[in-house]
């Protein structure tokens, strides 16, 4: 199986996610460190940080659903589909946690917000576990150089393939 959306012949989804993941992560660093009594603006950063971090899950869950089109049947696919509601309950727990927060004043952390977030990265981390397999189980088959020479003197290119596998 080759993933729909690819740079340089790598798939686009797994490059994605690590964006949301280490947004949620900041986001609760800036929580924490805004209840432990840092300054003020703390909580501000942690909930600007979230609200990116929902917008860059969104972007990979578009690009996962994309190449969740083309798995194949059987355990691969129920891990992929896996893989994609853990990470949309990661996002789902962050929302909920957001949209308390958007009427707060400072848009501060409180002790169960933050509670919500660590349980959120908790799901995450198994996300984190199933995207892992899902890549070996992908790139198995694919054999590529691992010097500058492979990709030296190639374009920076996006390309969407129609090919189905």
């Amino acid at each position: 199986m080759e993933s729909r959306l690819r740079v340089h012949g790598h798939p686009i989804q797994p490059m994605l996610v690590t964006f949301p993941f280490g947004l949620f992560v900041s986001a609760t660093v800036f929580d924490l460190a805004d209840l432990a009594g840092g300054p003020v603006f703390l909580g501000e950063v942690g909930y600007w940080t979230a609200v990116a971090a929902l917008v860059a899950a969104a972007l990979a869950a578009v690009a996962g659903m994309v190449d969740l089109w083309d798995v194949p049947g059987g355990h691969t696919r129920r891990t992929a589909v896996t893989f994609n509601l853990v990470n949309a309950a990661m996002a789902g727990l962050f929302l909920l946690a957001c949209l308390i927060r958007a009427e707060a004043p400072n848009r501060g952390a409180s002790g169960t917000l933050l509670a919500v977030e660590l349980v959120a990265l908790a799901v995450g981390a198994v996300g984190v576990g199933l995207g892992s397999r899902l890549v070996r189980q992908f790139e198995s088959g694919r054999a590529e150089a691992g010097t500058f020479e492979a990709i030296g003197g190639v374009d920076a290119t996006v390309e969407l393939s129609t090919r189905r596998l």
